[in-house]
């Protein structure tokens, strides 16, 4: 697939696929790019209902001269382990917090847990996520109450008495957990409702049947939970033995 940046003729293939109803990967094959590629351009320029070509396209450009602008006293790209290509990681960052706002995770707290994610260690202080976002410490910290209110992310203190934003290996599992609880809370007001508005009225069975669904689906999900842990722990064991062993 061609290299480089978005032409605005690219752009407007993409508005008008928007416009059509196609899919993002559809829209990516009809312009020869990857998927990630206009998924990250719609997301970056208002979504999918409110993408225009030419709106997108100086937005860009407008992104670009800032950059250009700000590369002389800019901060240094974090160096790269292992021999990674920087800008490599950088693209997949942007990536990776695309796919974590379509998700439904808003723009800045996607970035966030993005930018904790593709950290070997997996924990950065306040000042480094400011630095590598380029945004301000307030905004992080209303991040961070967030992503810890979902059970994504947690506090420490390291040997400095710095406060450190920490994404676990676990972070999925900790998240179901506290989905699961919500998912709880959410079933047992329901069945509160039931006794208020009088068993077998319409309204009554539909709160009903809205805590049946979701006890069928707290279960099913702290049970698939717990047994991919179980396995995926056991896993890890069996690989670290095996590496000890060489």
């Amino acid at each position: 697939m061609p290299g480089g940046r978005l032409t605005q003729q690219d752009r407007q293939q993409i508005a008008l696929g928007l416009a059509d109803g196609l899919a993002y990967a559809e829209i990516a094959r009809r312009i020869d790019r990857p998927t990630s590629t206009v998924t990250r351009e719609v997301m970056r320029n208002g979504g999918p209902t409110a993408y225009r070509a030419d709106l997108a396209h100086r937005a860009t450009e407008r992104r670009a001269h800032r950059r250009r602008q700000a590369a002389p006293k800019g901060p240094e790209a974090p160096p790269q382990a292992y021999g990674r290509d920087p800008e490599a990681v950088r693209e997949y960052g942007e990536t990776l917090t695309t796919v974590y706002m379509t998700s439904g995770v808003p723009k800045m707290m996607a970035g966030v847990m993005a930018c904790l994610s593709i950290t070997d260690s997996g924990s950065l202080t306040a000042s480094e996520l400011a630095q590598r976002l380029q945004v301000s410490p307030a905004s992080i910290s209303k991040a961070i109450t967030f992503l810890e209110a979902q059970s994504l992310v947690r506090r420490e203190r390291d040997e400095s008495r710095r406060e450190r934003y920490v994404v676990d290996d676990d972070v999925w599992y900790q998240s179901m957990m506290a989905s699961v609880r919500s998912l709880d809370q959410i079933t047992e007001t329901a069945r509160q409702g039931v006794g208020i508005l009088g068993r077998g009225t319409p309204a009554a069975a539909r709160l009903e049947n809205i805590a049946r669904f979701l006890d069928f689906v707290s279960e099913s999900t702290l049970r698939a939970a717990e047994q991919a842990r179980e396995v995926l722990h056991t896993s890890t064991e069996t690989t670290s033995r095996d590496a000890d062993r060489e």
